[in-house]
């Protein structure tokens, strides 16, 4: 019986090693030009407010709900501040970079044509796919660090160190504030895992990265709208999106924690699916690009 026997000195988990394709991803202009932004968007913010005519809390007598009443309280603190400026973010900006980031990690490669050539190396394809997706995950939840800590910085140096506002139970102190934005910060990088999920399972269907990141945009912003509809029901809830403002129940007092489970764990669910289906594909697809 024959046997075919890896090439000596070949070791399949040395190949593709994670920091190099770290620093690839690292030199790429679209992955400078994320982090960047997520560095700018509070210095956005904080001016709007500076050079504004309104004052915060100014919503021309149309309410604003809870997101007006964040804003009410942004410039009363850095920890508020960087409340603020995740808020405005999540619903769509971290949504754009994390699928950025996950559905153009595989489609580019292939629209580059250099996929093959990873795979004759030979990379093993589930580790290929496994070390794209844990650098598309670092560099993703590094814009997200970079926001928040670009916004609490700015914030605390314009407007100081202060207990955290809350319009839903008493103030929060500074050190407890902290702990609970970090918190907010840790739920929002856990639901961000749809959309991952989503991005890199359209970035292996498609040799298009354009079409893999704007699909799951896409398909974010429907969910949502669906969330909106009423009349659905219960049935909302199994739409991933349906969770996504949880992240409040982290503002009361005690902690609204029930709905910060199950936002968790459907997060979860849905970013193992699409991801074991992303996985199940690639390994079993033709690649000829």
């Amino acid at each position: 019986m024959s046997t075919v026997e890896a090439a000596v000195g070949y070791k399949a988990s040395g190949t593709l090693p994670i920091w190099a394709e770290m620093r690839r991803q690292a030199s790429r202009r679209r992955t400078q030009m994320a982090l960047g932004f997520m560095v700018l968007l509070p210095v956005i913010v904080w001016a709007a407010f500076e050079f504004g005519n309104a004052e915060p809390g100014d919503d021309d007598g149309d309410g604003g709900g809870s997101f007006s009443s964040i804003a009410d309280l942004a410039t009363s603190g850095g920890l508020n501040f960087a409340l603020f400026s995740l808020a405005v973010s999540a619903g769509f900006l971290l949504v754009v970079v994390v699928a950025l980031f996950f559905g153009d990690t595989v489609a580019s490669e292939a629209s580059w044509g250099s996929l093959r050539y990873l795979l004759a190396v030979p990379v093993p394809r589930a580790r290929l796919l496994g070390i794209k997706l844990i650098v598309a995950g670092a560099y993703s939840l590094l814009a997200l660090f970079l926001l928040v800590g670009t916004a609490l910085l700015i914030g605390t140096v314009r407007y100081g160190w202060s207990p955290m506002g809350s319009t839903i139970a008493a103030e929060i102190p500074p050190a407890e504030g902290l702990a609970r934005l970090l918190g907010i910060v840790a739920y929002l990088a856990v639901t961000m895992l749809v959309v991952a999920g989503l991005a890199f399972l359209l970035s292996v269907l498609t040799d298009a990265a354009l079409g893999a990141v704007g699909g799951a945009v896409m398909l974010w912003i429907l969910s949502n709208i669906l969330n909106q509809i009423e009349a659905l029901g219960n049935l909302r809830k199994v739409l991933p999106t349906y969770y996504t403002e949880a992240w409040r129940g982290m503002l009361s007092t005690p902690i609204q924690s029930d709905e910060l489970a199950k936002g968790a764990i459907s997060a979860v669910i849905y970013a193992t699916l699409f991801w074991g289906l992303a996985f199940y594909r690639f390994t079993r697809k033709d690649v000829t690009s």
